[in-house]
């Protein structure tokens, strides 16, 4: 009876109510848009701001001027996410609508907010390391200034972004990750599909986590020839990050498919908001990256061998989108099981 009753979340999500935080940080989201809106729509029109002669950027019209356009499209999707989660009537928006662009948004802006600061902070103890903006050779792929100004750009959107979400999932589905993992019910007979696809998360996990900590060490097996020359300790600090963001994915499947197995029972007092965390962000940043890579791979130009990306490339960027997948699955499976709970 007790079991019962900690097991059950309570059900009234909390009132909406749009105070000055988050009119600030709405405010401080639009804002941080601009910058990388107003490049790219420059770039589309044909400006050469911030692109030195010389960049492979200016080989490709084209193919410049669609992925621009793809990427402006996807930072109008912030505006549009950041009105719908600070107006009223966002309360009523099908979850679906909402969720799987907060998942994208969070796994492609998540890696640029943890990389790009932790590139800076390992520059400033080397002095060696070439910057983001060296494309290999002679010939730079961006000014300096435009990674600066954009990524800043993207960190501030995201951080923004991410608090907006955060307080707006607190109002509707707070009620769904309360208690600690302990207090989860065994996994039932219904439940063997979700630790199967935790299972094969963490097996599929296993080949990109090898390469990415091969890759971060130094090794260049399996690279193409102009990653394999243009490797810096900026690459080694990303390898690093990748692997951790499979870990996490992982980390947070396990827990939620598993709950009481005897090797994870020091983790039963975790609070359950903490390994949906970790599956909510390591799926975004491994799935979303994962097929990003993918299709830049696939839809680059093929004029240019080196660039090319190998087979074992390819096969990393496929089994990170599949995890992603797998582990995203599982925790929209849990957290629907959860509200069926509450009902």
């Amino acid at each position: 009876m007790t079991q019962t009753q900690r097991s059950s979340p309570p059900a009234a999500p909390a009132p909406f109510a749009l105070g000055h935080p988050r009119r600030a940080l709405r405010f401080v989201a639009l804002l941080a848009c601009v910058p990388y809106l107003a490049l790219k729509v420059a770039w589309i029109c044909g400006s050469r701001l911030g692109i030195p002669e010389g960049s492979s950027l200016l080989d490709h019209r084209a193919l410049m001027v669609f992925a621009n356009g793809l990427t402006v499209l996807m930072d109008a999707g912030v505006i549009v996410l950041v009105l719908i989660l600070t107006r009223p009537r966002g309360l009523r928006t099908p979850a679906p609508l909402l969720v799987f662009p907060m998942w994208a948004a969070t796994g492609l802006i998540v890696p640029i907010m943890a990389g790009f600061p932790l590139q800076l902070l390992v520059r400033a103890f080397d002095g060696s390391v070439r910057g983001s903006a060296g494309s290999g050779g002679d010939e730079p792929f961006l000014a300096d200034w435009v990674f600066g100004v954009v990524y800043t750009g993207f960190i501030v959107q995201g951080g923004a972004l991410g608090a907006l979400f955060v307080l707006y999932a607190r109002d509707r589905w707070g009620h769904l990750w309360r208690g600690r993992v302990g207090d989860l019910p065994l996994p039932g007979a219904g439940e063997r599909g979700a630790r199967a696809a935790a299972v094969a998360a963490a097996l599929l996990a296993l080949l990109p986590l090898a390469l990415h900590v091969l890759w971060a060490t130094g090794s260049t097996a399996g690279l193409s020839a102009a990653r394999a020359e243009e490797r810096t300790t900026d690459s080694s600090v990303l390898e690093c990050l990748d692997a951790a963001y499979l870990a996490a994915a992982v980390a947070g499947a396990l827990m939620l498919a598993f709950r009481r197995l005897p090797v994870l029972r020091a983790l039963e007092a975790i609070p359950v908001k903490v390994p949906l965390a970790l599956a909510w962000a390591g799926s975004g940043a491994v799935g979303c990256w994962g097929a990003w890579l993918l299709l830049a791979s696939l839809t680059g130009p093929a004029d240019d061998l080196s660039r090319q990306s190998t087979g074992l490339m390819l096969l990393t960027y496929s089994v990170q989108m599949i995890i992603g997948i797998l582990v995203a699955a599982l925790g929209a499976r849990f957290l629907k099981a959860r509200a069926g709970s509450a009902a």
